[in-house]
C-alpha cells in the first residue's frame, strides 16, 4: 500500500473523529493527528466545522497548532511562539515589577534581571523555565517534533532541489552532519516522503522527489497562476508539435513519392535487363550460325579449290598415261630387229612385204 492511500485512510479516520467531538475533546484528536507517523496532510481536518469553532476559545491554541502542522515549519514554530512568550513575559514583568516596588525589593531584583535576562528571571520567580513555557503552550511530544521537522524538509524541497547541509542543520535545529544524515535517511527517505542523494563531498542533499504539503493561505492564487503559465506553455508546445507533425507528414509524402519514382526506375532497369538477357542467346545463336556459315563457306571454297587441283592432277595423270601408252606403242614398232616372232604375227604379215 503506497503512502497516498495510507494518508487517505488516516485522513478519513481523523475527519470522522473531529466531526463527532467538540471543544476540549478535540485536543486529543489534534495531538494524535499531529503525532501520527504516516499523516502529512491536515487541511481536511482543518475544514471540519467543529475544529473551526475552536477559534477564539480557550482551546484555540490547538487550532493554531494544527495550522502550524498544516502550513508552518519548525523554525516558524520556534520564532512565533518565542515572540508570543516574550509578549506574555513582558506583561508578567509589569505585574511583578509592581509588586516588587510595593515590597521595596525592586533594586535587588532589577540587578538580577539584567544578569539573567527577562525569561530566565521571570521563570526564576514562577518555577523552572520549562514549566513556565509549558504553562502557555501545548507541549510538543517527540513524535510531534519529528513530524514538524519532516514537514519542514518538504517545504524546503518545494523551493530548491539542492539543499545545503548548513541550511538544513539551521532549519531543522540539528547540531552535526551525522545526526542530519540519519534524520534524512531513517526518518524521511525510508518513510517515503522524499527521495534523493546525499552528497557528502559537496555537503548537500539532492532532492529527486518530495511529497506535497497542504496549501498555505494565499498560495492557491500563485498555484493557479503557475498552472495557467504551464497551460499556456503547453498550448504553445502543442502548436509547435502539430507544426512539426505536419512538416513530418509532408516530408513523408515527398519521401514516398521519391521512393515510388525510384522503384519505377528500378523496375524499368530490370525490364531492360530482362529483355537483353532474353535477346542475348538469339544474338549469340545468330552470331555462331553466321560464324559456322562463314567457316563452312570458306571450307567449301577450299574444298572446291582442292577438287579443281585434284581434277587437274587427274587430267594430267590421264594425259601422262595416254602419252605413255602411245610411247610404248612406238617402242614396240621401233624395237630392235632379230627378235623372235610369234606364229600369228608371222602369218599376219603380208608376203609382198617380204624382202627378197
Amino acid at each position: 500500500m503506497d503512502i497516498e492511500q495510507k494518508q487517505a485512510e488516516h485522513i478519513d479516520y481523523f475527519v470522522k473523529q473531529a466531526s463527532n467531538l467538540k471543544g476540549s475533546a478535540l485536543s486529543n484528536v489534534v495531538v494524535e493527528a499531529t503525532s501520527h507517523p504516516s499523516l502529512f496532510a491536515f487541511s481536511e481536518i482543518l475544514s471540519v466545522s467543529n475544529v473551526l469553532e475552536l477559534e477564539g476559545t480557550e482551546n484555540s491554541v490547538f487550532l493554531d497548532l494544527l495550522r502550524m502542522f498544516a502550513h508552518g515549519t519548525w523554525s516558524e514554530y520556534k520564532s512565533k511562539y518565542a515572540g508570543h512568550m516574550e509578549d506574555v513575559l513582558e506583561a508578567d514583568l509589569k505585574l511583578l515589577k509592581y509588586f516588587l516596588v510595593m515590597e521595596g525589593i525592586w533594586e535587588f531584583t532589577s540587578t538580577l534581571y539584567r544578569k539573567l535576562g527577562l525569561r530566565k528571571w521571570l521563570c526564576a520567580f514562577q518555577g523552572s523555565h520549562s514549566d513556565c513555557v509549558a504553562s502557555r503552550l501545548p507541549q510538543l511530544v517527540p513524535d510531534q517534533v519529528l513530524k514538524l521537522k519532516q514537514l519542514t524538509l518538504l517545504t524546503l524541497a518545494e523551493a530548491n532541489k539542492v539543499l545545503p547541509y548548513d541550511t538544513l542543520m539551521q532549519e531543522l535545529d540539528v547540531t552535526n552532519v551525522r545526526e542530519l544524515e540519519d534524520f534524512l535517511i531513517n526518518d524521511c527517505m525510508y518513510v517515503g516522503i522524499v527521495r534523493g542523494k546525499l552528497d557528502q563531498l559537496r555537503r548537500c542533499f539532492e532532492v529527486q522527489f518530495a511529497a506535497g504539503r497542504d496549501l498555505r493561505p494565499g498560495q492557491l492564487g500563485s498555484m493557479i497562476q503557475t498552472l495557467a503559465n504551464w497551460l499556456s506553455t503547453s498550448e504553445s508546445l502543442l502548436v509547435s508539435i502539430q507544426e512539426k507533425i505536419k512538416w513530418a507528414d509532408t516530408m513523408s509524402e515527398v519521401d514516398k513519392k521519391h521512393r515510388k519514382e525510384l522503384d519505377e526506375r528500378v523496375e524499368e532497369v530490370k525490364k531492360t535487363l530482362s529483355l537483353k538477357l532474353v535477346l542475348w542467346p538469339t544474338f549469340m545463336c545468330d552470331f555462331i550460325a553466321w560464324n559456322l556459315l562463314f567457316s563452312v563457306t570458306r571450307t567449301s571454297i577450299h574444298i572446291v579449290g582442292m577438287l579443281v587441283d585434284v581434277s587437274y592432277v587427274v587430267a594430267e595423270v590421264t594425259n601422262c598415261k595416254q602419252a605413255d601408252v602411245e610411247f610404248r606403242g612406238h617402242e614396240d614398232v621401233f624395237s630392235e630387229h632379230g627378235g623372235v616372232m610369234d606364229f600369228e604375227e608371222d602369218r599376219s604379215r603380208r608376203r609382198g612385204d617380204d624382202i627378197p
